[in-house]
């Protein structure tokens, strides 16, 4: 780690001692590269279960993303989409939700368009591209399982979008744009990478420590009693709030200084390892006062 995200590790509070709710980002975290779910991660998850702790998911997906692993995980519990942007209950009715401003969403198309970015909007359930035969949609189409809407005019969602997502294979450029975007937009938006391809633009409200509170009060439980799991930079906000904050191992440095403890990596059941040596131990025993 640099010097300075040594100083913010060190700088953190302890972590809780108590842990009555988990919420964990998906892709990176609780899933494998290719998106799968282990076997050592549904055991966890029972066990988390049995001693009634339960697990919502947080991802920069849309809605139908998040919830068609609900089956797979046995659960069913709040959840929340693009970023926070959009909080659901276990039966996908949608709660709340934010949107950016028609003027922020102009200028970040504008700065996509210049950098020959892909440009893909999130509205509600909707997902509109301009093309769905280029880039990364097919590939999110066969993830997520859901056919975005294509149109080559983005004008008539531009009041009503929960995210822009700028999605391109030169990695490099999308660090770069996070930080430009992220300074042009300032005020307005919140600007994260949710993987090395995807950089997401959000309400500025909007944001996974957002996500994180509004769960704790659905389900009725203290920040500071919240065990959270994440990877990337749209994590931190969550980490940095959460009474048990847990980067994975596949985490870069900056992510990981945001965290308590850090855990193996998504191919080597990262997740599962966390669970059970950091929160099942800080899970109180049943009818203990």
């Amino acid at each position: 780690m640099r010097t300075d995200d040594i100083a913010r590790h060190d700088a953190k509070p302890a972590p809780t001692k108590t842990v009555r709710l988990v919420v964990t980002d998906m892709d990176g975290t609780l899933l494998t590269p290719d998106k799968q779910v282990t076997h050592a991660t549904l055991d966890a998850i029972a066990k988390l279960r049995a001693a009634g702790v339960p697990v919502c998911l947080v991802s920069s997906r849309a809605p139908q993303g998040i919830a068609m692993y609900f089956d797979a995980l046995k659960i069913h519990t709040p959840y929340a989409g693009l970023n926070g942007a959009i909080i659901c209950d276990a039966e996908s009715n949608v709660l709340s939700s934010l949107v950016l401003s028609a003027g922020a969403v102009r200028d970040a198309l504008d700065m996509f368009d210049v950098h020959d970015v892909d440009a893909w909007l999130f509205s509600g359930k909707d997902w509109v591209v301009h093309d769905d035969s280029t880039g990364y949609v097919p590939n999110e189409k066969r993830v997520i399982r859901t056919t975005p809407v294509v149109a080559k005019d983005f004008t008539p969602w531009e009041d009503k979008v929960g995210k822009v997502t700028g999605s391109s294979a030169d990695y490099d450029l999308l660090e770069r744009m996070e930080g430009e975007v992220g300074q042009m937009l300032e005020g307005q938006a919140s600007v994260a990478r949710s993987a090395p391809y995807y950089l997401d633009i959000t309400p500025l409200e909007a944001n996974k420590g957002h996500a994180l509170r509004e769960l704790g009060r659905l389900l009725n439980v203290p920040v500071n009693e919240i065990a959270c799991l994440g990877d990337m930079r749209n994590d931190i906000p969550m980490l940095d709030i959460a009474g048990l904050a847990i980067a994975m191992g596949n985490a870069t440095d900056e992510v990981a200084s945001h965290a308590h403890v850090q855990t193996d990596t998504n191919e080597a059941n990262g997740w599962a390892k966390a669970i059970e040596t950091f929160v099942l131990p800080r899970v109180p025993v049943a009818g203990a006062k």
